[in-house]
């Protein structure tokens, strides 16, 4: 405008780019979202490691439980008392059911340690899309075993429970 007459490229150009004030505010709002966004996804990888924390809190009282379970009893048989004693080594589908709980709580208990590391290094949970689908994995297969183990466990329990209607075994409470 010193004389001389814009070209219409100049004038293109000059529309194209916006003020100075406007970029600012736009590159301040990508930083807050850009903040935000990572204050969400570390409050979601928190709650992924208490998640976790649950698991192997549970997994340890289940534990525990079952070793510490046992039974003491006496039965009368014509007149003799008989001592009966139960406890979740003499049946094969308990030990299977501890050493599965104690299998889920040792991968739980490592899970936790590694993603309390990583929480702890400000690094992500999940690194990549192989080991999320290879945590998803793990956790299905001991999800799995844990339940067949229950359910092997059910049938004897209730087996217990009710007794074998048709021998002379005395039911055991």
């Amino acid at each position: 405008m010193n004389g001389k007459k814009a070209t219409a490229v100049e004038v293109a150009d000059k529309k194209m780019e916006p003020p100075p004030a406007a970029t600012e505010t736009v590159e301040g709002a990508s930083e807050g979202r850009s903040t935000v966004l990572l204050l969400l996804l570390r409050r979601v990888e928190c709650a992924q490691v208490a998640l976790r924390l649950m698991s192997v809190l549970t997994a340890v009282v289940a534990l525990t439980m079952m070793l510490l379970a046992k039974q003491d009893a006496e039965i009368n048989v014509y007149g003799f008392q008989l001592p009966v004693r139960s406890k979740w080594s003499l049946s094969n589908s308990f030990e299977y059911l501890v050493g599965v709980s104690a299998a889920v709580a040792a991968h739980s208990l490592v899970q936790l340690l590694i993603g309390l590391l990583r929480l702890f290094r400000r690094s992500p949970l999940i690194p990549s899309r192989v080991h999320a689908w290879l945590m998803f994995a793990g956790d299905q297969v001991f999800a799995y075993a844990l339940m067949s183990a229950g359910s092997a466990a059910s049938g004897v329990t209730n087996l217990n429970r009710t007794g074998v209607k048709h021998t002379a075994f005395p039911n055991v409470y």
